[in-house]
This record gives C-alpha cells, structure tokens and sequence, in this order.
C-alpha cells in the first residue's frame, strides 16, 4: 500500500515534465491541444530542437546560465565557509549580534532591497555585466548559517590535534572544518545553482542586452517572439531543465538531509545560546 501511494505521488509529481517532453517531441502536424490529449506523440520529431539551436541564441543563453551559477556557487563555498568560521569557532565580543543580524537578513524580500542594488551596480558601471549577476549572489545568510551549524558539529579534538602539529587558523579552516562538512558545502551549493540558474526578476531589471540573457530570460523572450509554437517553448524548457536534474542525480549521494535538518532545527535555540 505504502509502495503503490509513493509511486503514485511520483508519478504525479513527474506527469508534468513528461508533458513537457511530450509537447516537445511533437511533429509540426500534430495538434497539442486536442481533446481528449494525448501524453505520447504519435510522430515523435525533434523538428523544434532543431529550430531551438538554429534560430534561437539558447547556446548563449545555457552558457551566460553556466557562467554566472558556475561562479556564484564557488563565491558561495568560499565567502559562507570564511564568514561561518569565525561565527562557530572563534569568540568575541558581539558574535551573538552579528550571526542574529545575518539570519535576519534572511526575513528581507528581495525587492526591498532591488532597486537600492540596482542603483548600486548603475554606479559601479556594471550594469549589462557578468559581475552584476553574480555579485548579489555571492554570499548568502542562509549558507553562513548553514555551514556555521555544520562546523559546530565538528569535534573540538580534530582541530586541537591540527593545531597540535603546527596547523595555522586557516589551515584548521581548510584541513578540518571544510572536508568534515563536505555533505553541507553540497547541499548549499546544489541551493545556490538552482536559485541562480532559476532566477528571473533580478536578470530582468539589470540586463538590457540579449547576448547577456540567462535561460529564464532568454525563455520568457523565446516565448514572446514564438508564442504561435509551444513546441519550441516547451524545447528550451526541457534544455533549461537538463542541466539542474544532472547535478541533482551527480551529487545526490553526498548530500546528507542531518546537516540542513539540525541547522534549521538548530536556528532559535543556537541565538539564544550565543555569547
């Protein structure tokens, strides 16, 4: 009973992305949208594919996506890691107000803080750049808190030991703290791709020219120009989808639900211990 519900849900969960393939494996003579619908194509073709690549820029959509996630993510590991080490083990005075003033940033919606920004990135002259994409998602409170929950698991002992033979802070940071929390840098940077590869609005407001274009806005322009063609649509929504199921099925393994669990868990009560 337990297996056939769970199969069920899956199934549910998985119709609407075979529907996606299906529309997109349609022939240009099929109807989509006949009643009652038809989940297999009856003439599969990969007819839109091949329009997608060749009247479309999705190559440069799919490679601005790869770059800028790419590089958020790696900023991620580094700036949260950095700023979460001091936060678990290091005291001083006011560390308490500092991480209750991290998390709280959590609580700010993005567009409070979106135009400020903008302004911000207009000033610093890089507007229509990599780097205006992927500055506000260099570092995030919720990977800060994240890994600080993660190196609080850490046994005191392994770094004593480290320190014992010669090891410096931030060899302690890189030999001990980042190897023994390696299910959370996974976890984090799996959240900071999707979110960056996924994200519309911010794109939208600091992009103006097309060779620039991430995959959620090239889309939202593939659809306005071939709104007639849902195949198409419905091909670059496949090919935006690809890349996030293949880094979920490569690391998948490693991710450990303990170490996001106890450090959401772990949120109230650890403010409340903080000195």
């Amino acid at each position: 009973m337990r297996l056939a519900l769970l199969l069920s849900t899956a199934l549910l969960v998985l119709l609407p992305l075979l529907w996606l393939v299906s529309t997109s494996l349609k022939g240009p003579g099929e109807d989509i949208f006949q009643t009652p619908p038809r989940l297999l194509p009856q003439a599969p073709s990969l007819a839109a594919y091949k329009r997608l690549l060749q009247d479309t820029l999705i190559l440069r959509y799919l490679l601005n996506s790869t770059v800028v996630s790419g590089v958020a993510v790696t900023a991620n590991l580094l700036f949260c890691s950095l700023a979460a080490f001091p936060l678990a083990r290091l005291r001083f005075p006011g560390r308490g107000l500092v991480l209750a003033l991290v998390v709280a940033t959590i609580l700010i919606p993005f567009q409070v803080v979106m135009i400020p920004l903008y302004l911000v990135m207009v000033q610093l002259g890089l507007r229509n750049t990599y780097m205006a994409l992927i500055l506000p998602n260099a570092a995030t409170a919720f990977g800060i808190f994240l890994l600080r929950q993660s190196f609080l698991g850490v046994p005191r002992e392994l770094e004593e030991a480290a320190q014992m033979d010669g090891c410096t802070v931030v060899g302690r940071w890189w030999n001990v703290l980042l190897p023994a929390a390696r299910a959370d840098l996974i976890t984090l940077a799996v959240f900071v791709f999707i979110g960056t590869w996924s994200d519309f609005l911010w794109p939208l407001v600091i992009l103006d020219d097309p060779r620039l274009y991430t995959l959620p806005l090239g889309l939202q322009q593939l659809s306005s120009s071939f709104s007639l063609d849902w195949r198409l649509v419905a091909a670059g929504a496949v090919v935006s989808i690809l890349p996030v199921l293949a880094l979920f099925t490569m690391v998948q393994r490693f991710i450990l639900p303990s170490g996001a669990a106890s450090g959401v868990k772990g949120l109230m009560m650890s403010l409340g211990t903080m000195g």
